[in-house]
């Protein structure tokens, strides 16, 4: 059974839905720590509640960005914790080179849009205010760009006439919690191959 840590920064619902997942018989694998960047994340009172251990490691300075020293803590407590795969969720920093070393091709991230269209930061207000008819959702390995790595899995969401950002963050969020977990499933059960920016499922030996 594969063993997941997840980073993340807020109020943790996607961690939530991984979490109840793996309570629920549907993760294909074990979630071993949960950490946050920020010392009362209300995400990390969450894994608390599902008896997962969580805690606040200091990211070093404020921004976007871990410092090196950070990103080393952030390695060596996931690696004592015995993780094989790291899921951001909703982690507010750029996973640098010194992380990335350490999971290589082994971190994953969920993104509210269609990726490449409306990368970075406030991707539902990208979307409507560019006036699409149709937005979604997109895990994605992580690397050094911003939301450019590798694509698992993708869902689309419709943009409804008359949508606010919080109508169509909402209903995108809840596509983002059975997206994530069909994504994890996957790279959890290794039958996957990488070409290029895309990820290729590949058949289970029962259906080949």
């Amino acid at each position: 059974m594969s063993t997941l840590g997840i980073l993340a920064s807020g109020r943790g619902s996607n961690c939530t839905a991984i979490l109840r997942a793996q309570k629920e018989g549907r993760l294909r694998g074990r979630v071993a720590l949960v950490l946050s960047d920020r010392p009362q994340a209300p995400v990390l009172d969450r894994a608390r509640e599902f008896g997962v251990p969580a805690r606040y490691l200091d990211p070093g300075r404020p921004g976007a960005r871990l410092t090196p020293e950070a990103e080393d803590a952030y390695a060596a407590a996931l690696g004592d914790a015995g993780v094989e795969w790291v899921a951001l969720a909703g982690f507010m920093r750029i996973v640098g080179k010194r992380l990335l070393a350490a999971y290589s091709g082994r971190i994953l991230n969920i993104h509210p849009s269609l990726l490449p269209a409306f990368p970075g930061l406030a991707a539902q207000k990208q979307a409507l205010d560019y006036g699409v008819k149709v937005a979604g959702c997109t895990v994605h390995f992580v690397n050094e760009g911003v939301d450019t790595g590798p694509i698992v899995l993708q869902a689309a969401v419709p943009v409804l006439d008359g949508d606010t950002v919080e109508a169509l963050e909402a209903r995108i969020l809840e596509r983002e919690h059975v997206l994530y977990v069909d994504a994890l499933n996957l790279v959890f059960s290794g039958r996957y191959r990488t070409d290029g920016r895309r990820v290729v499922p590949e058949p289970s030996e029962e259906t080949s």
